[in-house]
């Protein structure tokens, strides 16, 4: 599902507009990023849950060349699943 799919889905079930729904999607997506960035963890019960997590410092190996290389540390966002959202898709 692409975006203008979600979007269209969004529209259909709320009884709005496609640019209606645009705006709240976009919304969420700058709600999770801001709260994201403030270190802050997204917890929607049953769907999951977005946060921030720490990766360390790794050795590597450049592809191309095999040459051995260090990965600098960084923080990723990561989303667990719920349970509801996992037994809905058979996990």
């Amino acid at each position: 599902m692409t975006q203008s799919d979600l979007i269209k889905d969004i529209a259909s079930r709320t009884g709005t507009t496609q640019k209606v729904a645009k705006e709240f999607l976009d919304a969420f997506v700058e709600s999770v990023q801001d709260s994201l960035m403030r270190g802050e963890n997204v917890a929607l019960p049953g769907f999951g849950t977005f946060r921030v997590a720490q990766r360390a410092a790794r050795a590597g190996r450049n592809p191309r060349t095999g040459e051995p290389l260090q990965v600098a540390a960084r923080k990723a966002p990561v989303f667990s699943a719920g349970t509801t959202l996992r037994k809905s898709v058979g996990g």
